[in-house]
């Protein structure tokens, strides 16, 4: 190897080498940002509640314990908040936070999760949406919409289901409804480099099933449910911010 080549492997190894000497002293030397929902203390327990209402506009609602093996699968540090809301003609939205603590592995993709239970999702129909939000101030709200189906036997016959899954993502001053984790994954290294801070991102989702043929008429209903239950429990974006400081 000439002279030109080891000096480019020397300078290599040594950006190398100051690189993760970088990321080491950030990783032992970061502290955890502040979560972008509304959270309560657990006795006992390092870990919070998530905060949602127990009742939006007509909706009542029951608190839902988090599945055991989804408690087991995921990181000891992440913390919950699961209800049951229904309306009163019967409709019922299941709606669950999952807030990350030190370990980013608690956010995961809810294909995984929706396929593991049987449904099959319907990638033409799925996509970006965007949900109007009037409180603290006018904006929307960036989200993901997945339209799935499953079959259930019923006395012989086959019954066909669809549902709807909404989700976006969370953190102090930061919404993200993009799908690949790319956009968080850029913010949260850009706060770590800047200020020494682990962004802590919450995964929202609503979860509503209907009948075939329903659901644009679901997913409106859902819309009113969304705009009108996030600003109880979600503190992004701030009252007297801006919608661009909530999406940096």
């Amino acid at each position: 190897m000439n002279r030109p080549k080891w000096i480019f492997v020397l300078v290599a190894l040594l950006l190398i080498g100051a690189t993760a000497g970088e990321l080491a002293h950030l990783k032992a030397n970061q502290r955890l940002g502040q979560p972008g929902v509304k959270t309560q203390p657990i006795a006992g327990s390092q870990n919070l509640e998530v905060v949602l209402p127990e009742r939006v506009l007509d909706y009542t609602s029951e608190l839902m314990k988090e599945d055991k093996m989804v408690v087991d699968t995921l990181p000891r540090d992440t913390s919950f908040g699961q209800r049951r809301y229904r309306s009163p003609d019967g409709a019922v939205t299941q709606v669950n936070v999952v807030l990350m603590g030190s370990d980013r592995t608690s956010m995961h993709k809810p294909q995984f999760c929706l396929e593991g239970a049987g449904w099959q999702i319907d990638s033409a129909a799925s996509g970006r949406a965007t949900v109007p939000v009037d409180r603290p101030f006018a904006y929307d709200l960036p989200v993901m919409k997945i339209i799935s189906t499953k079959q259930w036997q019923v006395n012989g016959r086959t019954v066909t289901v669809r549902s709807l899954y909404v989700y976006w993502f969370v953190a102090d001053n930061a919404i993200s409804g993009e799908p690949s984790g790319l956009q968080r994954m850029w913010w949260t290294a850009r706060q770590l480099l800047r200020a020494g801070e682990l962004q802590r991102w919450a995964y929202i989702s609503f979860f509503s099933a209907c009948e075939p043929g329903q659901e644009e008429a679901t997913f409106e209903r859902m819309k009113k449910l969304i705009a009108a239950a996030a600003p109880e429990f979600q503190l992004t974006p701030r009252a007297g911010a801006s919608e661009a400081a909530a999406r940096p």
